[in-house]
């Protein structure tokens, strides 16, 4: 995991030189204000979603990161600790950004106090968010993560219904097995569904994670009819858009509008591609004379989505097209994406 560190003065580099020795399991980039500029470092952050380390004054980060913050789900972990490495403090994501237990460890490693403000956490509760990023799952409805923190913390049980879904009486947590609907009754589970994403924060459905859509366009296609393919070919694997991480192209697709707009509305990074890079994706890939002549290379969807998913990623669903729209689907098999 690469971890971004800023600090201002040398007692703050010596601090980050001493916590990157104390954790040789993880990659440190330090900030070099003598090349660089604190903005970008930190916008870079947050464009690849690695955690953020300020070793100073609070306020300082707090004022860096504000301009970029946009959701709990899908903000970078950031954490502050003080120059002489007393404490330890997650700012931002300590739940399903994982700030809370890299703090844990820093701390453990520098000998210093880790600050733990969440609730859950200094109550000892069950916390849904952090159980859905230890089990590589996705949140499809942010709106119940509040009724079952505020349930967890008056000492009330929550259940989860994994094998039985959907379950024939409310629950907290619903979990779907990935690929699997019931054949007893799917349209509770549409029904249910369909409650758990517009926002009914009676059940928060939980979905695995680690799918990469793989898109190829005309220019100007729609976001409707871009979503509406996607939608068809996660559908077949027995996925959902909730269980989307990533949406990956070709780089001259890098300010498709309808690609954006559907990268916005599934709150997922927008990954692109040089055509010589796609075209050396491993595999075996369907081929087009017409696409190659367009972009440089025989393939868009499937070639992007597999070198989104990572060095083990791997093609789930092959290249279908419709009305000038391609679209593939893979997924890293060792699960979330690195």
């Amino acid at each position: 995991m690469l971890i971004r560190v800023i600090f201002f003065t040398e007692k703050g580099r010596q601090t980050a030189e001493r916590m990157a020795s104390a954790l040789p399991g993880r990659e440190f980039r330090l900030f070099n204000k003598e090349y660089e500029n604190r903005v970008d470092f930190t916008e870079r952050a947050f464009f690849e979603g690695t955690p953020l380390i300020f070793i100073g004054a609070s306020g300082i980060a707090v004022r860096t990161i504000a301009p970029l913050i946009a959701d709990k789900l899908t903000d970078p972990p950031v954490l502050v600790i003080d120059e002489l490495a007393m404490h330890v403090i997650p700012l931002l994501s300590g739940h399903y950004g994982g700030a809370n237990a890299l703090a844990q460890d820093i701390a453990e490693a520098l000998g210093a106090d880790p600050v733990i403000t969440t609730a859950t956490d200094i109550n000892k509760a069950f916390s849904v968010d952090v159980f859905a990023r230890e089990n590589g799952l996705k949140i499809a409805n942010r709106g119940g993560i509040a009724k079952v923190s505020t349930k967890a913390l008056a000492g009330k049980p929550v259940t989860i219904s994994i094998k039985n879904f959907p379950p024939k009486a409310p629950v907290d947590v619903v979990i779907a097995p990935e690929g699997e609907l019931p054949e007893d009754d799917p349209d509770d589970f549409a029904s249910d569904a369909k409650l758990a994403l517009e926002g009914d924060t009676s059940v928060i459905r939980l979905a695995p994670e680690g799918l990469v859509l793989g898109i190829g366009c005309r220019r100007g296609m729609p976001a409707e009819e871009i979503r509406d393919l996607a939608e068809e070919c996660l559908d077949m694997i027995g996925a959902g858009l909730e269980s989307v991480s990533a949406i990956a192209s070709i780089d001259i697709k890098a300010s498709e509008p309808g690609i954006l707009q559907l990268s916005k509305e599934l709150s997922v990074p927008f990954i692109t591609f040089d055509a010589d890079l796609l075209a050396r994706a491993p595999g075996e890939y369907t081929a087009s004379d017409f696409v190659r002549e367009k972009t440089g290379v025989d393939n868009v969807c499937e070639r992007s989505a597999v070198l989104a998913a990572g060095s083990d990623g791997a093609l789930l669903l092959r290249k279908q097209a419709r009305n000038g729209i391609t679209c593939a689907v893979a997924r890293s098999e060792g699960g979330k994406n690195d």
